[in-house]
């Protein structure tokens, strides 16, 4: 562990404790010991169970998937932390719930990313490590650190073991371009993308895709997949220009509204994610590979710990 502090603690809250579990075994470390409940009316009950005056503690909390309550619980326990004299209060957050609500998209609408940032420097938070943000400029809405890691060098390790045949990185969309060039230059491949001028279009036909596909093992990349309609419209798209065959990989696994029913009807062969949100067990099919983050995120606090670049792990 090199210098790492014996004055460190990673505690969990209710959104991932299996990843927190990892991200402590990884750093040689015990769990913190805390609770978190609730009481009869539904109000958050928490308590740190264990002393961290003058500690370096580090929050695990993913804002998918009951993301209102996991966000109640996290501010809660920085209060708790603050009340309890921790040296530093750094926020691990996977998945950055409201990511999507970065800006105005129309008159009078609220830019919810930037109030969750408001909210978690106001409650005291000292420093923010996340992954694959939704967009970029959420890491100007701070004031403090943030560390921001990308679960492509994961993806990209795991579509280079599988030895794909002729593969091309497809970005659905104009704004998934960057993400797709990232991933396409880890793997030496081409890339192409889909021309989405509405999103109102649903047919496959009136699409247009930039780059060849014909013939090619195609890749699909995104940071999220939710609904999962823009992935399975993306696939017939690619097999209506001649693509052979389909994989799609993303960070987080939001799979709202019947994703994983339309994921295992379609014609994908395999959707590769990562563990920044839990999946459910009625989630689980055998389209579904999940890898874990586990390992990124705990390199990434041993290195805060350690003042050593983070940038340099990603590269």
């Amino acid at each position: 562990m090199g210098n790492f502090d014996s004055k460190v603690r990673v505690f969990t809250l209710n959104s991932n404790p299996e990843l927190t579990e990892e991200i402590v075994s990884y750093l040689g470390l015990e769990m913190g010991d805390s609770s978190v409940k609730r009481f009869s009316d539904g109000e958050v009950h928490l308590n740190i169970e264990e002393s961290v005056r003058g500690y370096d503690t580090y929050l695990v909390q993913s804002l998918g998937r009951n993301g209102n309550e996991y966000i109640m619980e996290l501010l809660i326990m920085i209060d708790a932390m603050i009340r309890a004299s921790a040296k530093t209060i750094n926020v691990v957050l996977p998945y950055y719930g409201y990511a999507r609500q970065d800006r105005k998209k129309g008159a009078r609408q609220p830019i919810t990313a930037k109030l969750i940032a408001n909210l978690l420097e106001e409650a005291g938070a000292t420093r923010v490590i996340t992954v694959d943000l939704h967009a970029a400029q959420i890491e100007g809405f701070f004031n403090i650190p943030v560390d921001q890691l990308t679960g492509i060098p994961i993806l990209a390790d795991y579509i280079a073991e599988k030895a794909l045949d002729d593969v091309v990185v497809v970005a659905p969309d104009n704004s998934s371009v960057l993400r797709a060039r990232k991933l396409a230059n880890r793997l030496n491949m081409p890339i192409a993308f889909i021309d989405r001028r509405s999103y109102e279009i649903h047919d496959p036909e009136k699409l247009s895709i930039i780059g060849n596909v014909e013939g090619k093992t195609a890749v699909i990349i995104d940071d999220m997949v939710d609904t999962a309609i823009n992935v399975v419209l993306t696939a017939d798209v690619l097999k209506a220009h001649g693509a052979k065959d389909i994989y799609a990989c993303f960070t987080h696994a939001v799979l709202s509204d019947g994703a994983v029913n339309r994921i295992t009807e379609s014609i994908i062969k395999e959707v590769v994610v990562t563990n920044t949100i839990p999946l459910l067990e009625e989630m689980k099919t055998e389209k579904m590979t999940v890898l874990s983050i586990a390992p990124m995120l705990g390199e990434a606090i041993k290195r805060v710990q350690n003042q050593q670049s983070i940038s340099r792990m990603l590269d």
